[in-house]
This record gives C-alpha cells, structure tokens and sequence, in this order.
C-alpha cells in the first residue's frame, strides 16, 4: 500500500534511507516550485535529484509554478511524497548481538495496545532523537503505522528499526535470551524511574493510551517504574510519558 506523506522531515528521511520505495514527489509546481530559503522542502528536491526520484506538478493542467505555503510544522500546501511502506525486522534481527553492540546499555521499546497514530509517531520521533535501539508493535488492538504516524514521527520511523508481534509474550522470551530486562510502566509502581540503573540493556514497555499495560504484560515484566507527578495533575499523555521515559533511560 502507497502512503502518502506530508512531513518534508519525513521525506527526507525516507530519500535518506530507502529511495527506491518513493514512487514520486508532489510538489504545487513540481521541480520549479519556489520555497522560502531554508524550507525543507528545498531540501527534498535537491536531494531527490541526486537519488533520481520524480518530481511531479500539483498543477497537473500546467500553469505558473507556484510558491509553496508553509505552516508551523514544516508541511506545504499540497507538496507530499508517495512511497511504499517502510518493511520492519524480525525479532531476532531486532535483538541481535543486542548486548554487544551496546556495550549492555542499549534501550528498545515495547508498545503494549497503543491505538491514537499521533502517539505512536510521537514516539517514534523521541526513540529516534535518543538513538533506541528498535521498537516492538502489537499487531492486535494498535494503531497500524498510517501515513500520520509517519508524519508525526519526522522521520523516527525511518531510522529506528521495529517489528509487528502477535504474540507479545514470545517477544519477552526473546528479549531476555538476548540479554535484556523488561521494564514495565504503571502509576501504581512503587519505583522511581530515577532509580531504574542504566546497567544493563532494558526493554520498556508502554501500555494503552486508557487502560495501560494489560495484566499479562505487567506480570512478565521484571521491574515497574513511574515517574512521579510533582503537580496537581497526575497523570501525562503516552507520548509525552515516553520521551521522558526514554530520556532518562538514555542518560550516562
């Protein structure tokens, strides 16, 4: 299935790292479209000639070649990118030599049921700012990887590798053969993530927007942590939750 992406960041990343899966560019007035100076948009041609990747009109009727609009997060009007959906690994690609490559530090991702597309691309985008080692998706009852996941994730899902698992148990077995501990995630945790050490390679587990991490899940995970509310507000969106999770895992 062909994905349609607006996020310029999120195409540059896929021109970056898997050209030959972009059937083309959309831009208002194709290759001649004048962008602010700057705009990553620019960047996206110049890059897109180099990887030899069509560049389309908007305007397919012809017509003057327009200036492209902007908004705040980098999208333009009518300017996007077709390409195939980007293939994920398998387990044991995802943990292989997992300790070694880390020097037994390294940090993946489990997201347990997750269903809103703008918290797994927000996701992603932090996993991919920190450098996570790769992420495991359920394959029932979560959001599936949409063109606004891609976009959301300005490019997270291009470079952090990922799998789809039906069966999120065996995934644990397979993580732990490789060396890692499950770190679960509860409001009702007795620990601090700050006192979670960075030791040892972790796998985090993120559970549903609503409902958290389903029971099976928690009883498989080796420890549970939270982060604790400082405020009168208790508790934080999944999204936001995870990159403070992540940035904190992540510190030397």
């Amino acid at each position: 299935m062909a994905l349609q992406i607006h996020n310029p960041h999120s195409v540059l990343a896929a021109l970056q790292t898997r050209p030959q899966d972009i059937h083309e560019i959309i831009l208002p007035g194709g290759a001649q479209t004048q962008f602010a100076e700057g705009d990553a948009w620019s960047r996206v041609v110049e890059l897109a000639r180099q990887k030899k990747v069509s560049i389309n009109s908007a305007n397919r009727g012809g017509g003057k070649p327009q200036r492209g609009k902007t908004d705040n997060d980098g999208r333009t009007s009518s300017a996007h990118a077709t390409l195939k959906e980007r293939q994920g690994v398998s387990l044991e690609e995802l943990f292989q030599d997992a300790k070694g490559r880390t020097g037994g530090k390294g940090l993946w991702i489990a997201l347990d049921s997750l269903q809103d597309p703008h918290n797994v691309g927000a996701i992603f985008r932090a996993a991919g700012f920190f450098g996570v080692e790769g992420i495991i998706i359920t394959a029932e009852r979560s959001a599936p990887l949409t063109s606004t996941v891609y976009d959301v994730s300005c490019g997270g899902v291009e470079h952090v590798p990922f799998t789809m698992q039906t069966n999120l148990q065996r995934a644990f077995e397979v993580a732990k053969d490789a060396g890692l501990w499950i770190l679960g995630t509860s409001e009702h945790a007795k620990d601090n993530v700050s006192r979670i050490t960075r030791d040892r390679p972790w796998l985090l587990v993120l559970g549903n927007e609503e409902k958290g991490m389903r029971r099976l899940t928690e009883e498989s995970c080796d420890m549970l942590c939270k982060i604790p509310a400082a405020g009168k507000v208790t508790s934080l969106n999944v999204s936001v939750a995870a990159g403070i999770l992540i940035s904190s895992l992540s510190s030397k």
